[in-house]
C-alpha cells in the first residue's frame, strides 16, 4: 500500500469526520412525525439561510422559493392548510443534527442525496426536487475561463458539504492541484470570493446563479463555467424510521410531477377532475390515505397550494423568476428531462 496523497488524505479525513459527527441510531417510530405535526398544528421545515429561488426571505420577511413552496404543499397535505408551516433557517452544519434532535420535521435545504447520508446519518430522502450539478464561477474578466485553466488555483468552497469532497476528488483525478479555501458558511465563502481571495467559487450551479443576482458589479461581472464536476440531486429529507411520513413527503412531490405529466394545473384542477382517468391518476385509494393517517383529498390540497411541478419550477427558478433557469434535467421525461412520477394506483 502506498502513502495517500495530501488530497486523498483530506478526503478520507472529511469522510471520517462526517461519520464521527453522525447521529446515533436514534430514529423515528412509524407514524411518530405526523402525530407530532398534528398535535402542534405546524410542519417545521428546515431551509437555507437565504438562497434566491430556493429559500429566502423577501423585503416583507416572507419566505419564498422552490423549497418553501414544497413545504407549504406538504403542510396543505398533512394539515389541510398551506399556512401551517414554520421555516427554520439552518447553516449547512446544522442540517442533519436538526433532524436528529427533532428540531425540524423535514429538511428542504439544497441538500444532495447520497448513500453516505442515508447510510451513516440515518436520514432518508423522499425524492429529487431539483436535479443540479457542481460548477465553478469566475470573474468575467479573469483569464481563467475553463475548469482546466484552474490548475494550481485557489477555489472558495463551503465546509460540511459534498461540494468540498467533490472538489478534492476532481482536483486529484484531473491533476489540477486546486487549493481549497474552506469557509464556514456560504456567506463567508462568497465574501472571500468577491474580495478576490479565490480565483473561482465552486458550489451547486443553481446556488452560483442565485449568488450572481447580488454580486458586486452585477450579473455580467461573473461567469459560470460550462464544466460540471459532479451530480447534485437535491431533495427533501426526513429522519429515518418513519415510513408513513417518508411516504407522505415523497408522494406530495410525485403528485406535483404527475399533475404536470397530464397537464393539470392549479387553475384547471377542479375541471379536470371530472375526467375519471385524471381523478384516478391524482387521487389515491381511501385505504392508502387511511394508512398514511391524513385526511382525504391530501394530494389535491398539495396541488391547490403549489400547482404542478412545472408551475412550481417556473415561478421560483425558471422563466418567470429572476434566475431564469432552463428546465434542462428538471423537465419531464417526455421532453428529455429526468422528472418522472410512478403511478398513484
Amino acid at each position: 500500500m502506498t502513502d495517500a496523497s495530501p488530497i486523498a488524505g483530506a478526503l478520507l479525513l472529511s469522510l471520517l469526520l462526517t461519520l464521527a459527527c453522525a447521529p446515533s441510531t436514534s430514529t423515528a417510530a412509524d407514524g411518530e412525525v405526523l402525530a407530532s405535526v398534528k398535535a402542534r398544528g405546524i410542519v417545521r421545515c428546515g431551509v437555507s439561510e437565504g438562497i434566491a429561488g430556493f429559500s429566502a426571505q423577501d423585503a416583507a420577511g416572507q419566505w419564498t422559493g422552490l423549497d418553501v413552496d414544497f413545504c407549504r404543499a406538504l403542510a396543505a397535505a398533512a394539515l389541510g392548510d398551506s399556512r401551517k408551516v414554520t421555516f427554520v433557517p439552518l447553516r449547512t452544519s446544522e442540517r442533519f443534527p436538526a433532524l436528529e434532535i427533532r428540531r425540524i420535521d423535514v429538511l428542504a435545504r439544497n441538500t444532495t442525496w447520497t448513500l453516505l447520508r442515508e447510510g451513516a446519518l440515518k436520514v432518508q430522502f423522499a425524492g429529487v426536487l431539483f436535479y443540479d450539478t457542481q460548477a465553478f464561477m469566475v470573474p468575467a474578466a479573469s483569464a481563467q475561463q475553463s475548469a482546466g485553466s484552474l490548475k494550481g488555483a485557489t477555489v472558495c468552497v463551503q465546509k460540511d458539504t459534498s461540494t468540498l469532497d467533490h472538489l478534492i476528488a476532481y482536483s486529484e483525478a484531473s491533476g489540477a492541484r486546486i487549493k481549497p479555501l474552506v469557509a464556514d458558511s456560504a456567506t463567508e465563502a462568497s465574501r472571500a470570493f468577491f474580495a478576490g481571495q479565490c480565483a473561482a467559487y465552486t458550489a451547486d450551479a443553481s446556488t452560483l446563479h442565485a449568488l450572481r443576482l447580488r454580486a458586486p458589479g452585477g450579473v455580467e461581472a461573473f461567469t459560470i463555467l460550462p464544466a460540471r464536476i459532479s451530480k447534485e440531486p437535491l431533495g427533501p429529507a426526513v429522519r429515518g424510521g418513519d415510513e408513513r411520513w417518508l411516504t407522505l413527503v415523497r408522494w406530495v412531490l410525485l403528485t406535483l410531477i404527475a399533475a404536470e405529466e397530464i397537464g393539470v394545473t392549479r387553475e384547471n384542477l377542479d375541471m379536470r377532475l371530472r375526467d375519471p382517468s385524471v381523478y384516478r391518476a391524482l387521487v389515491p385509494d381511501d385505504a392508502v390515505t387511511r394508512t398514511l393517517g391524513v385526511e382525504r383529498g391530501w394530494t389535491l390540497r398539495a396541488l391547490r397550494s403549489a400547482g404542478n411541478y412545472g408551475q412550481l419550477f417556473d415561478r421560483n427558478v425558471g422563466a418567470h423568476s429572476p434566475l431564469g433557469l432552463a428546465r434542462g434535467m428538471n423537465d419531464l421525461w417526455t421532453r428529455g428531462g429526468l422528472m418522472y412520477a410512478p403511478p398513484i394506483r
